[in-house]
């Protein structure tokens, strides 16, 4: 698995964290796309590579921290065939993978501790979709997609 993380400097500690304990796991390739610092950034800005890639399918799902990860959300699902989702707890997490086939979680680097953190990466990351009932809801919007931006 390609997994690319990112994170303004509300979310630069919990990003160092995280990549910590992905080191540990085997079979995924980790992209850091940055901040690398605690230095202020506008998020738009560490949202848009993440985002970019799983849109393209250059990269298989994404990380996304700021300070509260309302942001990082608000940015990310800007984008067509993305399915961010802002977790806080172990129990959403599983949830977005199982039924919304999240490809992008988002984290709040000032709202999730580390220890927590890195059980909703692990659990999101184990999660598969289920498909069945929760397809037809994701062609759904992507058919809501397609007639926002005026597509046929």
């Amino acid at each position: 698995m390609k997994l690319a993380i990112s994170c303004d400097h509300g979310g630069w500690e919990l990003k160092e964290q995280i990549l910590e304990i992905l080191q540990r796991v085997e079979n995924i390739d980790v992209i850091d796309y940055g901040t690398m610092s605690r230095d202020s950034v506008d998020y738009p800005d560490y949202a848009r590579e993440v985002s970019e890639g799983v849109a393209e399918g250059t990269i298989d799902r994404g990380i996304l921290i700021c300070g509260t990860g309302i942001g990082m959300s608000i940015v990310a699902n800007r984008y067509r065939n993305i399915r961010a989702a802002l977790c806080n707890d172990i129990y959403t997490a599983r949830m977005s993978r199982l039924h919304n086939n999240a490809n992008i979680l988002v984290l709040g680097g000032r709202v999730v501790g580390p220890g927590l953190a890195g059980e909703i990466v692990k659990t999101w990351l184990e999660t598969e979709f289920e498909g069945g009932r929760h397809q037809k809801r994701l062609d759904k919007i992507a058919q809501l997609e397609k007639t926002v931006t005026g597509e046929q």
